[in-house]
């Protein structure tokens, strides 16, 4: 589940990380299946309102949750954010799936107070809700403007090996997980 940063917006299809990741899968012979459910634009709220229903159909073992970005860009309270991030911890636990949740970060034209609220309530939920974290998902992508696509806000086609290897190398806890069952 994912914005814009993980739906290859502005990018040719099949070249995001989300496809990088699937193919090193399937390199590894885990046998797995992806289903990216990013959309461009997609806030926590939205991402809440959508996801009962995939975890029902697509019944995943493991949950990626990349969402909160709009949520700051439109303004909304960090308490709303956070509750919804919460809330699709829960749901996505109680179906049975692992959890990572990805953490963001905003630039600090947003205020000192609001952009640490927000960096922070990542790792306050992953702590609190017991999911692992990817600590900043634009590791490696956000400081470099070669990286981003003519808007200077999504990265690129060359960022998108940086951002699979930021999610392939956070991906330890669940090694298990990934090995081909016999």
């Amino acid at each position: 589940m994912g914005d814009s940063l993980s739906a290859e917006y502005g990018l040719p299809r099949g070249s995001g990380w989300v496809k990088l990741f699937e193919a090193q899968l399937h390199k590894e012979s885990a046998g797995w299946t992806v289903f990216n459910a990013s959309i461009s634009g997609e806030t926590t709220s939205g991402g809440l309102t959508r996801l009962p229903s995939l975890l029902d159909a697509k019944q995943p073992k493991l949950v990626f949750l990349e969402l909160g970005a709009n949520d700051a860009l439109r303004g909304l309270t960090i308490e709303q954010t956070e509750s919804n991030l919460k809330k699709m911890i829960r749901l996505s636990k109680q179906s049975g799936a692992k959890v990572m949740l990805f953490g963001m970060q905003i630039p600090p034209n947003y205020g000192l107070q609001y952009t640490k609220q927000f960096k922070d309530l990542y790792r306050k939920l992953a702590t609190q809700e017991q999911v692992e974290l990817l600590p900043f998902f634009l590791a490696g992508v956000a400081n470099n403007p070669q990286l981003f696509q003519a808007d200077n806000i999504h990265p690129n086609e060359a960022a998108q090996m940086i951002l699979f290897k930021n999610v392939w190398g956070s991906m330890a806890p669940y090694q298990k997980l990934l090995k081909p069952t016999p």
